[in-house]
């Protein structure tokens, strides 16, 4: 029993030993470095202040002055539509909903008016 004992005891040591060998840690220097090359950073203090100082207030965020127009009816694939609770398909481009008419499968800008028109219920 005692040599089973110091025969494990030595393989164990031996494992350590060889664990901690430096042949089984890479070496630092083959590892790949990343150099960054930033440009350098200006001093803000040394130029002058803008002449005119555009002022935002509410109406100019909301409104763009290349206003795009947007389309009263678009065509969607079905797969990248959202399908509402009660069954109906929606799509949201800009922040304007489109619905799905059932008769034409074409996707129209909301208005009150589909309300009562049944291709859109």
């Amino acid at each position: 029993m005692t040599k089973k004992y110091l025969l494990n005891l030595t393989f164990l040591l031996a494992l350590t030993i060889f664990s901690c060998s430096r042949k089984t840690h890479p070496n630092r220097s083959t590892s790949p470095t990343i150099e960054y090359n930033y440009p350098p950073i200006e001093n803000k203090s040394e130029s002058p202040p803008p002449a005119n100082k555009p002022t935002l207030n509410r109406r100019s965020i909301t409104s763009n002055a290349t206003k795009e127009p947007i389309p009263k009816v678009i065509i969607v694939n079905d797969s990248a539509a959202h399908k509402s609770v009660d069954g109906r398909y929606y799509y949201d481009v800009m922040g304007h909903r489109y619905w799905r008419n059932k008769k034409d499968g074409k996707y129209y800008l909301f208005n009150k008016s589909m309300y009562s028109d049944p291709a859109f219920k």
